[in-house]
C-alpha cells in the first residue's frame, strides 16, 4: 500500500526532525564548520536508517507489528472520509479493502467501507459492509450519527430500514454524550447529540437524597430542543445545586427517559472564592488511536474535578471539508472510554492548529478570511459545553475563563487571529480583542492562583527555533509578562500543550517572580517529540497526561504537578508554593 508507506516515511522523518531539534543547543556550542559537518552526518544517518526501515532489517521485511505501530492511525481514516466527500468513493473503497485485507477486524475501515459503497450507490455491498462493521464492534448509532449526508444512500434504503426493524434497533434517542461541561458550585451544563430534532431535559438528585428513605428531591433543567442547524446537539443546564455535593443525574428525550450510562454522576465545585483542595487533569495531542483510547479510563480512575483539553483534541487538518471535521469529532465522541469519562467529569476545551486549520497555520487577523474560519469555529462550538466562545458571533474565538473554588483559569485561542507582521502591523498570536480581554481578566482576577492555558508552549525552548510557539511572538509574550509585573498580579501559573510529551519549565523574568510552565500533549497520540534541553523535567516514553492538585487551604497555598503515564504510573511530581510566585 503506497499510502501506508508515505505515512511510515512521514512518521520517521518527523522523528529525526525532533532528534535534530533536540541537539540544536549542543550544535550551537560548536564552531560553524563542525556544526555543518555534524548536521550533514546526522541527515545522512537519518536517510540511511529510513532506507533500512523501508527495506526491513537485514534485507528482510519489517515485522507487521512494527509497521502497524508506526502508521499514525488517525490519518488514513480521515483521508478516506475526505475522498468520499470529494466524490472519490471508488478510491476510498480500494483503500479500505486493501487495509482490511491485512486487518480484517479494524472497525473504522469497515465502517468507512460501508459509507464508500453507499456513495457508489452499491447498496447491497454497503449493507454487507455495515453488517461486517457491526460484527467487529461498531455501534449501530454510528450509522445514524454520520456524517449523515455521506451515509444517507444506505440509511434511506429499504434494506437498512428492514434490518433496523428486524433487530429492533430503532434510533437511539441520545447518540453521543452526555458530556459534562461548564460547572460551578451551584450548576452544571450537559451536552448531548440526538438522533432527530428532539426536546431534551435533565434532572439531578444528591446521592444523600437518593439513599434516604424520604422522597428523592430531583432538580430539573429547563427543556432544550436539539436542532439540525446545530448538528442535533444541545447544552442543558441544571441550576439550584449545592456546593461540593455528589449528584446522580438522568436524561429524558421527548418526555421519555433514556437508557443511562453507568455511573452518571458528578460533584459540584467547592464554594466559590473560598479555599479548597481539588484536582484537575489536562493535556493535548489526542489523535484518535484505538489502542490508546483507554487513556480516558486511566484519567477517570483518579476522579479529577475537571479535564482541560488544550488543543489537537481530535486532529482534523481539513478546514474546508465539513464532513471530515464532523467525522473526526464523531469517532472520538462514540468511544465508550471517552463517554464514560466525560459523563462524570466536566470538560473544557480550546483548539490548536490541527483542529482549527492545518499544521502550524497562521490564518491572519480577519474574522471571515479565509472563509473557512467561521464555519470551523461554529462546528467547534457545537461539540463542547464551554462557558462561552470568545466574543461570540461578532468576535469568534475559543477563549474563555472559569473558576474552581478560589483558582482562576484563563483559556486562550492561539489560532483564529494569529498573524505575521506586515505593513507596520505587529505579529500577534492572540489578536487585539483577545489580548485586551486577557489583560482585563488578569487585572481583575482575585484567585489565589491564576492559571493561563495556552495551546502552545510559553517557553522559547520547547520546540527549538520554531516560531510556532510563543517563540515566534516574543514581543506579545513580553507584553503580557510585563503587565503581570506592573500590576503586581501574583500566583500565575502557565499550562500548555502541542509538544508530544510532558514537561516542566521555569521561566525567569527580570521584573518579577519566575513563571512555572507545565506542558503535556501526548494523551493518545502515536507520534512522539524528543525531549528538549533546559526543562526541569521531561517525559516522552509513554503516552501521558498532567494532573494539578491545588491546596489553597494551606497557610502557604500549593499546586502540585504530577505526570501520569497511560498505564497510571506516577512519573514525576513537582510542587510550587504561592510564596515562590508573588511580588
Amino acid at each position: 500500500m503506497m499510502w501506508g508507506r508515505r505515512v511510515d516515511f512521514d512518521f520517521n522523518l518527523r522523528h529525526y526532525e525532533a532528534v535534530l531539534c533536540h541537539n540544536m543547543e549542543n550544535l550551537k556550542a560548536m564552531n560553524k564548520n563542525n556544526a555543518k559537518i555534524t548536521i550533514l552526518i546526522m541527515l545522512i544517518a537519518a536517510v540511511v536508517t529510513l532506507g533500512v526501515q523501508a527495506a526491513g532489517t537485514g534485507g528482510k521485511k519489517a515485522p507487521k507489528t512494527k509497521r502497524k505501530r508506526m502508521v499514525q492511525y488517525k490519518k488514513p481514516t480521515r483521508e478516506v472520509v475526505t475522498l468520499i466527500a470529494n466524490g472519490k468513493a471508488k478510491e476510498a473503497v480500494a483503500r479500505c479493502e486493501a487495509f482490511l485485507a491485512k486487518n480484517p477486524k479494524d472497525t473504522e475501515h469497515q465502517y468507512l467501507l460501508a459509507m464508500a459503497y453507499a456513495n457508489l450507490k452499491q447498496i447491497d455491498k454497503a449493507h454487507q459492509a455495515m453488517l461486517a462493521a457491526l460484527a467487529v464492534g461498531v455501534p449501530f448509532e454510528r450509522f445514524i450519527v454520520g456524517p449523515r449526508d455521506l451515509l444517507a444512500p444506505l440509511t434511506d434504503s429499504e434494506a437498512f430500514k428492514k434490518y433496523a426493524v428486524a433487530r429492533k434497533a430503532s434510533k437511539s434517542p441520545v447518540l453521543q454524550g452526555p458530556m459534562l461541561g461548564t460547572m460551578t458550585d451551584s450548576s452544571v451544563r450537559i451536552w448531548v447529540r440526538t438522533a432527530d430534532e428532539s426536546v431534551v431535559q435533565a434532572a439531578a438528585a444528591s446521592g444523600a437524597d437518593i439513599q434516604a428513605k424520604s422522597p428523592t428531591k430531583w432538580v430539573k433543567s429547563q427543556p432544550v430542543k436539539t436542532c439540525k442547524g446545530d448538528d442535533y446537539t444541545a447544552v442543558i443546564e441544571i441550576g439550584g445545586l449545592q456546593a461540593d455535593t455528589e449528584y446522580v443525574y438522568t436524561l429524558s428525550v421527548d418526555g421519555k427517559p433514556t437508557s443511562p450510562l453507568e455511573n452518571m454522576t458528578f460533584r459540584t465545585y467547592p464554594a466559590a472564592n473560598k479555599g479548597a483542595v481539588f484536582t484537575i487533569a489536562f493535556g493535548g495531542g489526542a489523535g484518535y488511536t484505538p489502542w490508546n483510547e483507554h487513556m480516558w479510563n486511566t484519567i477517570g480512575k483518579r476522579k479529577p474535578q475537571a479535564m482541560l483539553l488544550l488543543g489537537d483534541n481530535v486532529y482534523v487538518d481539513m478546514p474546508t471539508v465539513h464532513q471530515t471535521q464532523r467525522y473526526c469529532y464523531y469517532r472520538r465522541q462514540s468511544r465508550p472510554e471517552f463517554r464514560t469519562l466525560t459523563a462524570r467529569t466536566p470538560v473544557y476545551a480550546i483548539y490548536d492548529d490541527h483542529d482549527f486549520g492545518t499544521n502550524d497555520c497562521i490564518p491572519g487577523p480577519e474574522i471571515d478570511t479565509p472563509q473557512w474560519k467561521r464555519p470551523v469555529w461554529k462546528l467547534f462550538t457545537e461539540n463542547w459545553a464551554n462557558p462561552y466562545y470568545g466574543g461570540g458571533a461578532k468576535q469568534p474565538g475559543c477563549w474563555f475563563d472559569f473558576q474552581i473554588a478560589d483558582v482562576d483559569f484563563i483559556m486562550l485561542d492561539g489560532r483564529y487571529y494569529r498573524n505575521k507582521p506586515k505593513q507596520g502591523v505587529k505579529s500577534s498570536m492572540l489578536g487585539a480583542a483577545q489580548k485586551k480581554w486577557l489583560l482585563a481578566k488578569l487585572k481583575a482576577a482575585k484567585g489565589t492562583f491564576k492559571v493561563i492555558c495556552s495551546p502552545v508552549p510559553w517557553t522559547f525552548h520547547a520546540k527549538g527555533p520554531s516560531g510556532d510557539t510563543w517563540n515566534g511572538f516574543r514581543e506579545e509574550r513580553d507584553e503580557i509578562f510585563s503587565f503581570l509585573a506592573a500590576n503586581k498580579v501574583d500566583g500565575v501559573l502557565l499550562l500548555s500543550a502541542d509538544r508530544h510529551r510532558s514537561d516542566a519549565w521555569k521561566l525567569k523574568r527580570p521584573d518579577g517572580y519566575p513563571l512555572y510552565e507545565f506542558e503535556s500533549s501526548r494523551l493518545t497520540n502515536m507520534h512522539v517529540h524528543g525531549n528538549q534541553p533546559g526543562s526541569l523535567f521531561s517525559y516522552n516514553k509513554k503516552n501521558s497526561y498532567g494532573q494539578l492538585t491545588f491546596d489553597t487551604k494551606a497557610a502557604d497555598p500549593t499546586v502540585t504537578y504530577k505526570i501520569f503515564s497511560i498505564d497510571d504510573e506516577l512519573i514525576h511530581t513537582f510542587t510550587v508554593k504561592k510564596s515562590a510566585i508573588k511580588h
